[in-house]
């Protein structure tokens, strides 16, 4: 895979430069409430600027159909990165249009365009192969070099990060380097013991990655939604717990598997329970009640992992050489659940060993939550993107740049 270190040296002055970026932000409205991402692709950017590119940023924010949708603009993420440059950052109102071609045409060496949303283009994920190559060949058109950098992307064969590389000389971004190498630490070289926790709503999600884990990994600890189904699958009162009962005989193989391979496979021992969901928008008091995880009672939902499970969580990564963490423990946004979240963050930042967050909502939750983010080894910003590499497959946008 070609880096972006070579480009530099071939030289990119006065030449267009088109980087696929990933600035997929959340936004609450036009507000960027975690800027993650767009801080995380700067420093790509900002190289090739400095080298005299003329750079031309694109990328895909949510799940516009096809077509444009002011909701999902990426003018705020624009805006975010002129901040963060310290320089003007034009924006192209459409992606391939008359306003994308003039923005580039206007730029000067150094200095940066964003176009619109790419995906208000039916063709960058269409399934298709000539319609999205077809708009593969417009994006061409605006560049002279490809840099691919959008790592949260590099899991979907859309034109811009599947199709494009193909047509202009190509190279991998800084991010998309970094990530890479992360994720070598917990395939090819992992140092011992190995620990994994899984948390999040589905664990039709988490299957692949499970199964994969369990030839790797020396412990497994789950949380979040997808916990209950485990209980249910050890015969345990769940109440009204999210689960997906379809999936029962999948995790029951993976319990015994994991028992026959040596795998510790930890479940927690108490959780958070209320009637109802709570309000994440007011925050209201939700006034949980702390139960055994194997007695949550009729007409309670399991909303978080609980305080002594939090503590046996962190007494099961605090000797682990690598800890890989995917997704929450609870409904962290709202404070009376968000402690199971915290006490594995705080269990990262306290072990000695490598600690990778699998981005998505665990980046989202150590940011949310106030952690220094300097105190993990690493907080990947795909969490698709990186369960994909876990569980062994090919990824398009990556398989792209090594050619």
């Amino acid at each position: 895979m070609k880096t972006i270190d070579e480009l530099l040296t071939d030289g990119v002055a006065g030449k267009r430069v088109l980087v696929r970026a990933d600035l997929n932000v959340p936004l609450d409205g036009t507000t960027i409430t975690d800027d993650g991402r767009i801080r995380a692709v700067a420093p790509t950017i900002a190289k090739l600027a400095e080298a005299g590119a003329r750079v031309v940023v694109a990328s895909h924010l949510g799940r516009p159909k096809g077509a444009p949708d002011p909701a999902f603009s990426l003018a705020p993420a624009a805006a975010r990165l002129g901040e963060l440059l310290g320089a003007p950052v034009a924006f192209a109102t459409d992606t391939v249009g008359e306003s994308a071609r003039a923005s580039v045409a206007a730029l000067a060496d150094g200095e940066v365009a964003v176009i619109e949303n790419l995906r208000f283009n039916a063709g960058e994920t269409s399934k298709d192969d000539a319609e999205r190559g077809a708009f593969a060949d417009e994006l061409a058109g605006l560049a002279d070099l490809y840099v691919g950098d959008g790592f949260g992307a590099v899991h979907r064969k859309h034109a811009s990060v599947f199709d494009l590389p193909a047509r202009l000389p190509h190279a991998a971004g800084y991010l998309i380097a970094t990530e890479v190498g992360v994720l070598k630490k917990l395939t090819d070289d992992v140092k011992r013991p190995y620990a994994v926790v899984l948390g999040g709503a589905k664990v039709s999600d988490k299957l692949a990655v499970i199964d994969h884990l369990l030839e790797r990994a020396d412990r497994i600890l789950v949380g979040g939604g997808m916990v209950f189904t485990f209980l249910k699958a050890q015969g345990h009162e769940i109440g009204s717990s999210l689960v997906q009962e379809d999936q029962i005989p999948a995790v029951q193989e993976y319990l015994t598997r994991a028992k026959e391979r040596g795998v510790e496979f930890v479940l927690p021992v108490d959780v958070l329970v209320a009637a109802e969901f709570p309000d994440l928008k007011t925050k209201a008091p939700a006034h949980p009640e702390t139960v055994a995880a194997d007695a949550i009672p009729a007409g309670r939902m399991g909303l978080d992992i609980g305080p002594e499970t939090g503590r046996l969580y962190a007494s099961k990564l605090a000797d682990a050489a690598t800890v890989f963490w995917n997704g929450p423990m609870g409904v962290f946004e709202h404070p009376d659940y968000a402690e199971g979240t915290r006490a594995v963050a705080q269990a990262l930042v306290d072990s000695p060993g490598f600690s990778v967050v699998g981005g998505g909502d665990s980046a989202a939750a150590v940011r949310i939550l106030g952690f220094d983010e300097n105190a993990f080894g690493h907080i990947s910003t795909g969490g698709g993107a990186s369960l994909e590499y876990l569980e062994g497959k090919t990824l398009p946008g990556l398989a792209a740049l090594e050619d």
